[in-house]
């Protein structure tokens, strides 16, 4: 049976590896000019000469790309591009151009590579939508700041719902904001900035009751004007005719509408389900009570979606949206409209944007990245012989079945996106160390091989699952509350979680029961390293406890000696030059420059006009400092022919809103780890687990700033990580400690938290080494926003493991010695 068992761990482990991996490819993006051409399943030449027309259009300038291309010739021949490919099942959109372009989509959308890169590693689309509404010109400073602040929420907001992760959205100039959104083409999505700025202006208007329009040239009845039906037909009325005469007074306009959902009909076609305000409700119900058997028109933009016959008065507040809708229009239309806009934008500029991370700093931190994973690979191996071996698989395992989930559900992979992911290899590399110190015990007992495994696996497993469920609560809160890097931080940690826990209790497991049962070893773990010694730890804590205090007042003191320059230009904008040139400038001389001048942090990226061939230079630095960044670069580099083309004034990018919700968010995964180990351990445990994470956070971050460096999206991303990773060492001691009170009576309470610290110091001092070692591989070899992510981590884990010994565990045994508790986890213990 235990045979059998071990087989079916590893037969379920090899499916899911398998599954991850046919998820993860294309591992790059495919040409969408060779991929659409492969798709053809019919009549192939016929599609060949249409892309010959189109390629034409693309040469002339006349379209952007071939997507654009085909689109249009398709439109200008009245052409159904679903005869070339009958396995694309698009029968259901009645609108050719609509039909054609979501097919378009489908195809483009498989050609992509399955994981998809953020911004600072890959670039994207950059666009300028200034506001267009007189009004707007007429409000005071306050007011406009206000209008221009609920604006990029909203934007924000409804590109989240077209399922553009982690984009930038901030106030560019007065009366701009600029959008960027990274792995997307204009060349091949067109249509995503009307998506974006679309007022999306909902109005419900009755239609004139006897008159019908016999074309759009008749005229109107006085007060009504001619639409014409959004899907060229009238499907509230048999799919004829196309036009209505329209009141041009609305009933009832969007601002009544509390909320707009998708919703399936019986045949499988989608439409749109409306929510009334109570204010909504009444009105809703007085006009249609006074309008029984007219039809109320659905008008969206101008545009006139249906007009379903009032059969009664509708006293639920409730209305619907019906028409020819693809599943993609029908979510799109539901999202503008619970994001509807104030004002209209209006379009300025376009541009292809590259990664904000240097291509040459990508390479330097990809090969950090691996020099850290072989370090931490030959430690294992050293250290643990074969039961080390079993732990790279393991590893690297679980780094597939996360990148597979990932590509699975569309997730973006940015720099907080890596710090989740070294975070979750660290935690991945503890479980198996947490597993392989159990076992050494166990052999020190006199325990053979096989029985040490069994022990060693079913008393690691509460460690395991406590650890890691505590930090998944975190990630969890990080996804719900929080947005851009927070979220796709937490998005990944969380599926790495899982993967952890599945790796090491099946996988692992199931190796190392191959391994022993099959007898190809005699020995998994080598003999004890760490020799018992006798500590008292609690007796040290106070004096850590004034260390800590004397480092923060200087911390402190450093930092507010310089308070105006600890928030970056995520936080607080700035300047944006931007620069032509004859010769470009490689990005890690900028920031040599700009460190050589004072300048702080910058921001630099290489970007093409849409409308013109020409490459140009923006760099983003603090406010005011962007002419003398200028100045010094054209001094360096006067022969490069630098010109300052344009200064704009930026604005943060990390809003107050985002601010406002990552405060949250840690503020609730400190509340949420505090209930989860009350209630898994008991009050005790969750008081000391926060005060040790708060502690180590705070230390941490001010450190860090000390040095000279500054508040950024990456470094608040490493801060979350040490979190992360803080909450992992604690539970870990106090698992230890909870079983130690449960199993000996016979030691005082004292006693029994020291020995607990001792008992798992070799699994603490191994899991800080072994992650040190990879985030100090990032920091020598890496470059630019690599080397502070890895700076930050790298004193998280030095205090971290500090902390989980001379902090968290003090504060637990202070809590219940304070208040003469004699019973802890339902153990008598002793003071």
């Amino acid at each position: 049976m235990e045979k059998m068992a071990s087989f079916r761990r590893i037969l379920i482990s090899i499916a899911v590896v398998l599954i991850a991996c046919y998820n993860l490819f294309p591992l790059r993006d495919r040409p969408f000019a060779k991929y659409v051409i492969g798709c053809v399943t019919n009549d192939r030449r016929s599609f060949m000469e249409l892309v010959d027309r189109a390629n034409e259009l693309v040469a002339s300038g006349k379209a952007r790309g071939l997507f654009s291309a085909i689109l249009t010739v398709a439109d200008r021949e009245n052409l159904d591009l679903s005869q070339f490919f009958r396995n694309k099942n698009v029968a259901d959109i009645k609108n050719l151009h609509r039909k054609n372009s979501v097919l378009l989509e489908s195809i483009l959308a498989d050609s992509k590579s399955r994981i998809k890169q953020g911004l600072d590693l890959k670039g994207g689309v950059s666009f300028v939508l200034g506001v267009s509404d007189t009004k707007f010109d007429s409000l005071s400073a306050t007011e406009k700041s206000e209008q221009m602040n609920k604006a990029i929420d909203i934007i924000r907001q409804r590109i989240d719902g077209l399922g553009v992760a982690e984009p930038l959205v901030r106030i560019f100039g007065s009366n701009c904001i600029e959008i960027q959104l990274p792995g997307i083409s204009t060349k091949d999505n067109p249509e995503i900035v009307d998506a974006i700025k679309k007022p999306a202006k909902l109005e419900f208007k009755l239609l004139h009751d006897t008159l019908v329009p016999k074309s759009k040239s008749e005229r109107p009845p006085i007060g009504y004007e001619i639409l014409e039906f959004e899907n060229g037909v009238d499907d509230s009325n048999g799919g004829k005719p196309d036009l209505a005469f329209v009141k041009r007074i609305p009933e009832m306009t969007g601002s009544m509408v509390k909320h707009a959902g998708v919703t399936v009909g019986q045949y499988g076609e989608y439409g749109i389900s409306l929510t009334m305000t109570d204010s909504g409700t009444k009105r809703f119900e007085s006009v249609t009570s006074a309008n029984i058997n007219r039809r109320l028109g659905i008008v969206l933009d101008g545009r006139l979606y249906s007009a379903p016959v009032i059969r009664s008065a509708i006293e639920s507040g409730h209305g619907s949206i019906t028409g020819n809708f693809s599943q993609r229009d029908a979510f799109e239309l539901a999202n503008v409209l619970n994001n509807p806009l104030e004002m209209e934008l209006k379009f300025i500029e376009l541009n292809e944007i590259g990664p904000s991370l240097a291509e040459d700093a990508r390479t330097s931190s990809l090969n950090a990245s691996l020099i850290g994973a072989i370090v931490v690979v030959l430690f294992m191996v050293a250290y643990y012989h074969v039961a080390g071996l079993v732990s790279l698989i393991a590893v690297l395992a679980n780094v597939v079945i996360t990148l597979g989930i990932m590509a699975t559900i569309g997730a973006t992979l940015t720099l907080p996106g890596i710090a989740a992911l070294v975070l979750t290899i660290g935690m991945a590399v503890d479980a198996n160390i947490l597993i392989f110190e159990r076992m050494r015990e166990e052999i020190i007992r006199g325990k053979s091989l096989a029985a040490a495994l069994v022990a060693g696996h079913e008393r690691a497993l509460s460690s395991i699952v406590d650890a890691n469920l505590t930090t998944l609560l975190t990630a969890i809160i990080l996804v719900h509350f929080g947005t851009g890097p927070i979220r796709g931080f937490g998005v990944i940690l969380s599926i790495g979680i899982f993967a952890t826990i599945f790796c090491a209790l099946v996988l692992s497991r199931g190796l190392l029961e191959i391994l022993v049962g099959r007898g190809f070893v005699k020995t998994l773990v080598p003999n004890l390293r760490f020799r018992p010694f006798e500590l008292d730890f609690l007796k040290y804590s106070k004096y850590v406890f004034i260390a800590y205090v004397v480092a923060v007042i200087a911390c402190v003191a450093v930092v507010a000696s310089r308070h105006t320059k600890i928030y970056g230009i995520d936080f607080t904008g700035g300047d944006e030059i931007t620069i032509k040139f004859d010769k470009k400038i490689p990005m890690n001389e900028i920031d040599r420059v700009a460190a050589a001048n004072g300048i702080g942090e910058v921001v630099s990226v290489y970007q093409k006009s849409a409308s013109e061939s020409e490459e140009i230079l923006r760099i983003q630095s603090t406010l005011g400092s962007g002419e003398k960044l200028f100045e010094s670069l054209r001094d360096k580099f006067g022969d490069y022919d630098l010109v300052l083309a344009k200064k704009t004034e930026i604005g943060a990018s990390i809003g107050q809103g985002i601010k406002a919700n990552a405060v949250t968010s840690v503020l609730l995964s400190m509340v949420g780890i505090m209930v989860y180990v009350a209630f898994r351990f008991e009050i005790g445990y969750g008081i000391g687990a926060v005060i040790s994470t708060i502690m180590n956070t705070v230390l941490t971050g001010l450190i860090y700033l000390s040095l000279g460096h500054q508040i950024s999206a990456p470094m608040v991303a490493s801060i979350l990580m040490v979190v992360g990773y803080s909450i992992n060492d604690t539970i870990v001691v106090f698992d230890r400690i909870r079983e130690e009170l449960k199993g000996n009576g016979s030691e005082t309470f004292r006693d029994m938290v020291n020995l607990s610290i001792t008992r798992t110091l070799s699994r603490t001092v191994l899991t800080s080494v072994s992650t040190f070692f990879a985030a100090l591989a990032l920091y020598l070899f890496g470059s630019g926003v690599i080397v502070d992510f890895a700076l930050v981590f790298m004193i998280g884990i030095a205090i971290g493991t500090f902390f989980s010994i001379f902090v968290a565990s003090p504060i637990f045994y202070a809590w219940h010695w304070e208040r003469g508790s004699h019973r802890v986890t339902g153990t008598r213990t002793a003071s």
